[in-house]
């Protein structure tokens, strides 16, 4: 991507539609966000090249790849775990470039899909694979049957598209695919995948079916939206602060057995540590001891290195 012309370029289209992008949508934007990229911390990561316009791949441990997609403004990370028999893919991304592309560009083994959550842009892609497990919650059933909402109506809009969409990925067009899930899974499910396990944890609270997986034998948690750098999200219809004031607590309690952290958005490591400042965090937002700034009239509560993002009222 020739960074100099975006530069020129896209200024024009936000300002354009800038402001009525942001009253039709359902989730904030920053207008600055592609001026600041490529974020500094993937120079320290190993990326492998998959020949692919659209996902970036970095080998973030041995066994595991994060697959980044830099050109859209959720900057989401789906995650390839491999294993001697077969694999697991950790989200499937928008949805936009065709992740079941890249993935055999990485593995010949059978892949198994697993959804942190069954947000829009965690499950994109579902529905090139037929090997899925997921919660057996309303929620998940629900975000089966595919389509859009309000927060990913306007995810081709120009001013949250940093470069060209693939080929034939037309604006205005997206929609998630409906996708089946094959095997519902249960919280402390170990997932085995020859030479390595993964053991399933639900942490509900981001969404009803918020999961994260903890790979024990190194270390790895994986957090999904749960904990990212960055806002996260809580303000939505599906979100519980009280249901994810306990889920990070429960994670908190595994940092001394914690190399890394893996999460879901924007840079794909963390160090486990920031788990403790999270449960702080969460603690100042209930007691009223944080106090918030509006961001489009939500409430955001700004600490090192994340956002908790709530709604206004």
């Amino acid at each position: 991507m020739n960074r100099s012309i975006l530069s020129v370029l896209l200024p024009l289209l936000w300002f354009g539609a800038l402001a009525s992008a942001q009253a039709a949508s359902g989730e904030p934007l920053r207008p600055e966000w592609c001026r600041e990229l490529p974020r500094p911390e993937y120079k320290t990561l190993e990326r492998v090249d998959v020949h692919d316009d659209w996902f970036e791949v970095y080998r973030v441990r041995d066994g595991v790849y994060a697959i980044y997609e830099p050109h859209q403004f959720e900057e989401v990370i789906s995650y390839l775990i491999l294993g001697s028999e077969r694999v697991l893919l950790f989200d499937t991304g928008m949805g936009i470039g065709k992740i079941h592309d890249v993935v055999p560009r990485l593995t010949k083994l059978p892949i198994t899909v697993l959804n942190s959550h069954t947000h829009f842009d965690h499950t994109g892609g579902n529905a090139e694979f037929s090997d899925i497990l997921g919660e057996d919650t309303p929620f998940t059933r629900a975000s089966e049957k595919g389509g859009s909402d309000a927060y990913s109506r306007d995810t081709l809009a120009p001013q949250r598209i940093c470069g060209r969409l693939p080929a034939g990925v037309q604006p205005g067009s997206y929609s998630v695919r409906p996708f089946h899930i094959s095997r519902r899974v249960k919280d402390g499910e170990h997932i085995a995948l020859g030479g390595r396990g993964l053991e399933v944890i639900f942490t509900p609270g981001h969404t009803p079916d918020s999961l994260c997986l903890l790979d024990r034998q190194h270390g790895l948690l994986f957090t999904g939206d749960t904990f990212y750098p960055g806002p996260i999200y809580l303000f939505t219809e599906e979100a519980d602060f009280a249901a994810y004031a306990k889920s990070v607590a429960k994670l908190a309690k595994l940092t001394p057995r914690l190399q890394l952290l893996l999460t879901a958005h924007n840079v794909p490591v963390a160090h486990p540590d920031v788990l403790y400042r999270l449960v702080e965090a969460v603690q100042d937002v209930r007691s009223g001891r944080a106090k918030p700034s509006l961001t489009e009239g939500r409430r955001e509560y700004s600490f090192q290195g994340f956002s908790l993002l709530l709604p206004g009222n």
